[in-house]
């Protein structure tokens, strides 16, 4: 690594395994809304997910794209680093998601009941920072939380199909974020050429419990629905997410505040989609502008 490029990452809440490692944890926003009796995030609503019972994780920091829309900083480069084997990483999910809600447990917010649940998860989102694919026994991890019965959710950028064919997730999901490959480059700023490998991981969701996610940019990637669902049909995920950009940490300092749609803008764009693709809206969370639609037979 750099001197230590993941310093201000712990400042805002990013509990590491290891220091010579960038796996991490980190609470979010939900989880700890919800540990406090509020609303829980729209996985709860499309999926049973119970926020307060959710790990949010990453194996690695380390990424092969650089989107546009994406929350996080791109100043944190993570150059060399000794991976965490995955049991280690099984043995201190628990740990550290404990030492990242600590600080609740006096909240009168917060109940005796709910956070002895919140620090015993159920469920682990590898959906952190960086891309997943990236940590070379991605499939043993996944194997270790599943045999432990966590519900894993891996979200994945499609740039390593043979690293997705041997993983076994209970839900995975695939970033498609252009309808070609001109707006791929420039949204998702690929450091390589990664658009039929893409291609490749989608062929992969057809045969497993799966989803596409689309995160929507306006007057970037919010045209040619027909083309986005061409690719969709052909995958034949089990769902489909559509998702409005939103406005939130360094993303700002790459794009503008016109350019978050308002959730009318998703859901018609979603319906577009469905159209052509054979899909239907499942449901939907205004809040946090997402729509979420299944194929017609799974209705």
């Amino acid at each position: 690594m750099h001197s230590d490029p993941c310093e201000s990452l712990r400042r805002q809440g990013y509990q590491f395994f290891s220091p010579h490692s960038s796996a991490a944890v980190k609470p979010c926003l939900w989880c700890i809304r919800a540990l406090k009796g509020g609303e829980m995030c729209y996985k709860h609503q499309f999926y049973g997910i119970e926020s307060h019972r959710c790990v949010q994780m990453t194996p690695t920091l380390k990424c092969n794209q650089r989107c546009l829309f994406c929350w996080r900083s791109f100043e944190h480069e993570v150059e060399e680093e000794t991976e965490c084997t995955p049991e280690e990483i099984l043995a201190g999910v628990a740990r550290l998601q404990l030492k990242g809600l600590a600080g609740y447990k006096v909240s009168p917010d917060v109940t005796a009941e709910r956070f002895d649940q919140a620090i015993h998860p159920k469920h682990i989102a590898i959906s952190l920072a960086g891309e997943p694919t990236g940590y070379s026994r991605l499939p043993e991890l996944i194997d270790l939380f599943s045999a432990e019965q966590y519900t894993t959710f891996l979200v994945s950028n499609g740039t390593r199909p043979w690293v997705l064919r041997k993983c076994k997730p209970y839900q995975l999901y695939i970033s498609l974020d252009a309808p070609n490959e001109a707006i791929y480059r420039k949204l998702c700023q690929p450091r390589g050429e990664y658009w039929e490998l893409v291609q490749e991981s989608l062929s992969l969701l057809g045969s497993r419990r799966s989803a596409i996610r689309l995160t929507l940019v306006a007057g970037i990637n919010d045209t040619d629905p027909a083309g986005f669902a061409a690719m969709i049909a052909d995958a034949a995920p089990t769902y489909v997410e559509v998702k409005g950009y939103m406005y939130l940490g360094s993303s700002r300092n790459r794009l503008q505040q016109g350019h978050m749609p308002d959730h009318q803008k998703v859901r018609g764009f979603a319906e577009q989609i469905g159209r052509y693709a054979g899909y239907s809206i499942k449901d939907e969370h205004p809040g946090s502008r997402v729509v979420c639609m299944e194929r017609a037979d799974e209705i």
